[in-house]
């Protein structure tokens, strides 16, 4: 028997780490308070979808509050959507966030958070605390107003 090597070739994929804005430092907008991010987030709301599908966005800020970013984790049916915390992380790390908000939409109106709620934000902001990303805020938007955990004490 002849002691022959096998070789064997592995195709993996690569891994690149890349964030590139187009949006000077200086233009970014600063969060100073659940008004500010509410503002902001809004914004970026497709206004056909608010009172329809639930919808779960994360803000991406950098150490000075000025937002790095919008990230849209999800969109899902009429009660509910995917809030997958390795997105939400995989998004901040990508941009070298160091505080996020989360935020969700209600199509109901209803602004008060569901026990769900409470209880991502809780395991999120125990993931951030690991990671040293801040959780700064879990804002909840409906149509015709938000409901902020800082300001409700919950974060």
């Amino acid at each position: 028997m002849e002691n022959t090597k096998e070789t064997r070739q592995y195709q993996v994929a690569e891994i690149q780490l890349t964030y590139k804005s187009n949006v000077k430092p200086s233009q970014r907008p600063k969060i100073n308070s659940s008004r500010d991010a509410h503002s902001v987030l809004q914004e970026t709301w497709d206004e056909t979808k608010i009172d329809l599908v639930e919808q779960f966005k994360v803000m991406l800020t950098n150490r000075a509050n000025k937002v790095l970013g919008i990230f849209e984790v999800s969109t899902g049916g009429i009660s509910g959507t995917v809030a997958d915390p390795k997105l939400i992380f995989a998004a901040a790390i990508k941009a070298a966030a160091s505080g996020i908000i989360l935020s969700h939409n209600h199509p109901s109106g209803n602004l008060q958070p569901s026990q769900a709620d409470i209880d991502l934000t809780r395991k999120i902001k125990e993931a951030g605390r690991f990671l040293e990303i801040q959780l700064l805020d879990h804002i909840i938007i409906t149509s015709e107003g938000y409901y902020s955990f800082a300001d409700e004490g919950l974060i």
